[in-house]
């Protein structure tokens, strides 16, 4: 008898979520730049949430992810970092987590449907600001609980992954994974490496290598944002690579340092820099590049075009990072000693 026809093997599944596909056939992506600097150029108030805008002033933030786009990111942020029930209370808002965090979505899922490209929308979530107890009062189980009711929203409003960024403790870190599990959705995380390389918590970047991976629900990527400055966010992304993990690894690291002029906060960090920054973001190990607190669409189309146009090089050493992008504010990363101990601290607002 002739052999039975052999039945070929399945295709391998593709990937389930755009974040993932997206980083199987590129090498690095781009994410955005800064939304308060970006919406204070628009007009918003100082202490005004920018998050009741989704609702009062929609155009205003489809042109915030549309520079972003335009710009070149693949990936862009919503507007809804303080979204959580404990920020909005802040403002008698915490009615309005679904709505404020759902449409934060939409408008990102419109102007990414337009771009013509792959663009992925990633729901932010910011810090809950409040203190994990025996410090403060704020337990896993209610943080859990504020995470999930926001990314719920953000599912709904069509968000491709949730991106946590900001962030201090690893409690919340925890929290917040444990609400993208419930609500099934792919997620990203990122702290914020602001006191001699560890975070106001404590955390170093070796650390938070080593918790993302014992986390049952893993994210696609980790890494760091905001913080001090570009050079010092950089340092970050080493210890990372020194912890030997092949999860994609994030940077979004400020434009500069922050300067107070004329009864307004500025960063100093041009387009010039901000390329300089991308390529050795890339070089150090970083797979997702963007900006964060003053990185506005002209520093996102220098990084760009920095990107697509210089070749990639050796892992940068300190002494490049510092001579191109200026000093670290510490001598320490954080790994050894006690600078950086833990202080108790409200989580910051992405700008």
């Amino acid at each position: 008898m002739p052999d039975a026809p052999q039945t070929p093997d399945p295709a391998p599944a593709a990937p389930a979520n755009a974040l993932s596909r997206l980083l199987q056939t590129r090498d690095w992506l781009m994410a955005d730049g800064a939304t308060g600097t970006n919406l204070f150029n628009m007009g918003l108030a100082s202490g005004e949430p920018p998050e009741l805008w989704n609702i009062d002033h929609p155009d205003r933030i489809r042109s915030l992810y549309r520079g972003a786009v335009e710009a070149g990111s693949d990936i862009f942020l919503t507007n809804s970092f303080g979204a959580n029930a404990s920020r909005l209370k802040l403002h008698n808002a915490q009615g309005r987590v679904a709505e404020l965090n759902r449409r934060a979505a939409e408008l990102g899922r419109e102007i990414a449907d337009a771009a013509g490209r792959p663009v992925v929308v990633a729901g932010s979530m910011g810090p809950t600001g409040d203190i994990f107890a025996p410090m403060g009062t704020l337990t896993h189980d209610v943080a859990v609980e504020m995470f999930h009711e926001q990314a719920e929203a953000l599912k709904a409003g069509g968000a491709d992954v949730l991106w946590v960024e900001t962030i201090s403790a690893p409690e919340e870190f925890r929290a917040a994974a444990e609400a993208a599990r419930l609500a099934a959705m792919p997620w990203c995380g990122t702290m914020s490496f602001d006191t001699a390389g560890r975070t106001m918590m404590g955390v170093t970047s070796a650390q938070l290598a080593a918790l993302v991976e014992k986390l049952p629900n893993p994210p696609i990527a980790y890494g760091a944002n905001c913080g001090v400055g570009a050079s010092d966010l950089l340092r970050s992304v080493l210890g990372f690579a020194a912890a030997g993990s092949e999860r994609p690894v994030i940077a979004k690291g400020n434009a500069g340092i922050p300067k107070y002029h004329d009864g307004h906060i500025h960063y100093d960090g041009t387009p010039e820099l901000m390329a300089d920054y991308a390529v050795l973001a890339r070089d150090a190990g970083a797979t997702i590049i963007g900006g964060c607190c003053g990185t506005m669409p002209v520093h996102l189309r220098a990084m760009r075009a920095a990107l697509e146009n210089r070749p990639r090089g050796p892992r940068p050493t300190l002494e490049e990072i510092s001579a191109r992008l200026g000093p670290f504010s510490s001598s320490s990363d954080g790994t050894g000693g006690e600078e950086g101990a833990a202080r108790e601290r409200r989580g910051r607002r992405r700008s």
